[in-house]
């Protein structure tokens, strides 16, 4: 690992930190290292019963009827339930955190209501005694389908004359309601400048078209929920999720009862990536407690993950990019088209927000077109839609490297978005890291040294993902012994109880192992959005800083008290107080002292702050092809990174290794192959081919400190942008080695075999 040194103080004038920067033990490392963290199958209520989902084993099909009666009189079975069973919200909106839900369809995948539209779409649930009896009487459940024409392809599907999913979905163009039916959802439109003109000053066009696979998280743990709803009409949920408040809001709108009557309880996650925020179990669970009036526990198979939960949309796309005799970027343009899935909602307003976002463009356009298709309702997966964006744009940016015969990073710096830059959308970014993170990677041991070896070729490739901020609350008590116990909402995925800890004890001046930091459910701290967007370190990271300033000034109150002076007279320095005539008590002293008298101090905090920043990085990649198979392999990568602050170094060398890594695994190996009657043919880890320690070489993360001036301690969102430029960087080092522009993902063997033969020819 490298670093690119903190400055002496950030932009806001603070000195040097005491904690932040430090790599102290995470607070939960003991129980995940021993076995004794609990995850959400882990839970067992007494009488608990066991939950099944019948899923549907065609693509496309109308379902005249549903028979209960056989697996209702299978002894053991304590309820069976259908989509009736489910209240129907109507057609409202909900916004989940990283992209909004409508209600109607939410219920009906959940549990399908008149039409399945994907295979492994759930159908019906039992639940019995034991999960034997529960797969037993599942299989007793009589569906009767009317088998309709399936379109999985997204070309196909935007096509007049494809097969229909929805007879009442009319396309949103441009703002205006269409009247025809169409798998086209919506057409949007971004503009700036004058695009024309643009590409009229060019000396350079590179125009290509890009196609990307439906692609999964790959997260380890599947989704499991486990329910009891009491018989005072109040329900308790365990379940593995990215925001414990989202489900408790969808379960209460899908059940029918007020949140207040919903309590989940966020167990350890084993990853998310995106995948874990839409509930899928958690109402299934829910109404089957309240039918047969005992605790159920529902997990799916690996398959039904693959087959059922949201992966990442696959994509069609065009990008044209001009430039003039300087190598200046005069006009860009892009046209995406992302897979939704069964229903609307694919994230393809945020690739169309990311494509250009790393660039000074001053005249371009982007429309986004959201198809439904016969695949499951898509999901976000780490920075959404961006990734499938750089790996079009950045591609035909080291074409127009190639043509102008200049360095693909001098060409980025000479074209590096900057403070006061606006995206062809729209924003105008504050201070970010475009420049300094590209630099880094100029500037690497890896960039410089050459490049041997015959079919081997360098890759260059950058990504933008402009975080999110959201609601979090947190709240922090003061112990006798001088501790603090941080009660915080956000899901712990990538290390955030640290992080947050390690904020509130940079305030208060005391060390991070002081600080015990706790996973609440929503019954025991306010109202907090989800894990994701890259917004807990920053946005729960906040609420904690606040909650220490709160914490603050009620010791400066107590110590004034305490010394018979005026508050003012009092000041919070060093993790202690100072008064007139030299007093002074640390905080240990402090926290004994307010034990004596007085009510606990208790600091909080709640934020919903702006000023989130954007997250910039460049990788450098080196491959090895092997011409009479096509396989690639990696043979160097250094990722480099805007972190804005590294709150805990090594949780941000994590991340951005993990990004990396999964977004190597999209560019050469992982995607949905579905055969023509729409059924996913891989899905298990056998055949669903991800990359494991074995595949790579160390990935050399980068650490590049622009502090992001919208926080107070100039933190970014990291966890997102490192998935971004892998399938780019990749393409591009492809390309260098042996000569052939791959333009689809994955660049799986097959596929560059085929390229190095046709160019052969």
């Amino acid at each position: 690992m490298s670093t690119v040194e903190r400055p002496a103080s950030t932009g806001n004038g603070r000195t040097p930190y005491k904690v932040i920067g430090t790599r102290p033990v995470r607070h939960d490392g003991v129980d995940k290292v021993t076995g004794r963290a609990k995850y959400g199958a882990d839970i067992h209520p007494t009488g608990l019963l066991y939950g099944i989902v019948l899923r549907s084993p065609h693509a496309h099909a109308r379902i005249r009827s549903i028979d209960t009666t056989k697996a209702l009189a299978v002894e053991g079975v304590r309820a069976v339930i259908t989509n009736k069973d489910l209240c129907d919200p109507g057609d409202r909106m909900l916004e989940l955190g990283e992209g909004a839900v409508n209600l109607r369809h939410l219920n009906n995948n959940v549990l399908a209501d008149d039409k399945v539209y994907y295979r492994g779409h759930a159908v019906a649930a039992v639940a019995a005694d034991s999960i034997h009896i529960a797969e037993q009487a599942a299989a007793l459940i009589a569906v009767d389908y009317e088998v309709l024409p399936a379109v999985t392809d997204i070309q196909e599907a935007m096509k007049p004359g494809a097969p229909l999913l929805h007879a009442d979905l009319m396309t949103d163009e441009l703002g205006k309601q269409g009247t025809t039916p169409s798998n086209i959802a919506k057409h949007f439109r971004f503009d700036k400048g004058d695009l024309a003109a643009g590409f009229k000053q060019a000396k350079i066009v590179v125009e290509r078209e890009f196609k990307t696979a439906t692609v999964h998280q790959g997260y380890i743990e599947p989704q499991n929920a486990t329910a009891i709803w009491n018989a005072d009409g109040h329900i308790t949920v365990w379940c593995s999720t990215q925001g414990s408040f989202t489900v408790r809001q969808q379960v209460a709108e899908l059940v029918g009862v007020p949140v207040s009557h919903v309590k989940v309880v966020p167990m350890e996650i084993g990853g998310g990536f995106g995948g874990k925020i839409r509930v899928y179990l958690e109402p299934i669970a829910a109404i089957l407690s309240k039918k047969s009036g005992a605790p159920v526990k529902a997990v799916m198979s690996r398959a039904d993950v693959f087959e059922a939960t949201g992966p990442t949309p696959g994509s069609y796309m065009k990008v044209k990019i001009g430039v003039d005799a300087a190598g200046k970027i005069t006009a860009a343009e892009a046209s995406i088209a992302f897979e939704a899935g069964g229903y609307p909602g694919s994230p393809v307003g945020a690739a169309a927000m990311c494509v250009f976002a790393c660039y000074e463009v001053p005249n371009g356009r982007v429309d986004g077109y959201d198809v439904v298709v016969n695949r499951p309702y898509m999901s976000a997966y780490r920075a959404p839609g961006a990734t499938q964006a750089a790996f079009a744009a950045e591609t035909v940016i080291d074409e127009i490297c190639e043509q102008l015969k200049i360095d693909p990073i001098e060409f980025r710096l000479k074209n590096a978005a900057k403070e006061g830059t606006r995206r062809v959308d729209g924003p105008v970014f504050p201070k970010i890291g475009m420049i300094e993170s590209t630099e880094a990677a100029r500037d690497s041991e890896h960039y410089k040294a050459s490049l041997g070896g015959k079919h081997r070729g360098r890759g260059v490739a950058s990504g933008f993902w402009f975080n999110i901020g959201l609601k979090s609350v947190v709240s922090a008590t003061l112990n006798q012994d001088g501790t603090v116990s941080l009660v915080e909402g956000s899901t712990d995925i990538g290390g955030s109880r640290a992080s947050i800890a390690m904020q509130l004890a940079e305030t208060l001046g005391i060390a991070a192992e002081d600080v015990v930091p706790t996973v609440a459910d929503t019954d025991s701290i306010g109202y907090t959005d989800i894990t994701g967007g890259s917004r807990v370190t920053f946005a729960t990271g906040w609420a904690a800083y606040e909650a220490a300033l709160d914490i603050q000034r009620q010791l400066v109150a107590r110590a004034a008290d305490v010394w018979e002076v005026e508050a003012s007279q009092v000041k919070y320095e060093n993790g202690g107080v100072t008064g007139p005539g030299g007093k002074r008590m640390d905080f240990k002293q402090l926290a004994a002292e307010v034990q004596k008298a007085g009510e606990p101090v208790i600091g909080k905090g709640a934020v919903d702050p702006e000023g989130c920043g954007g997250a910039f990085a460049t990788h450098v990649v080196d491959v090895e092809v092997d011409p009479e198979t096509g396989k690639v392999d990696i043979i160097r990568y250094t990722a480099t990174q805007d972190v804005g602050t590294a709150i805990h170094p090594s949780y941000v060398e994590g991340q951005i290794q993990g990004g990396s890594v999964q977004g190597i695994g999209w560019a050469l190996n992982e995607e949905y192959f579905y055969d023509d009657k729409g059924t996913m043919r891989n899905s298990t880890f056998l055949d669903y081919r991800m990359p494991t320690c074995y595949d790579l070489p160390m990935i050399d993360p980068i650490i590049v400190e622009v502090p992001n001036p919208g926080h107070p301690y100039g933190v970014r969102g990291v966890g997102e942008v490192p998935i971004v430029p892998p399938p780019a960087a990749i393409a591009n080092a492809i390309y260098h080695a042996v000569g052939v522009r791959m333009t689809e993902l994955p660049m799986s063997p097959p596929r560059v075999l085929r390229e190095i033969l046709k160019k052969k020819k």
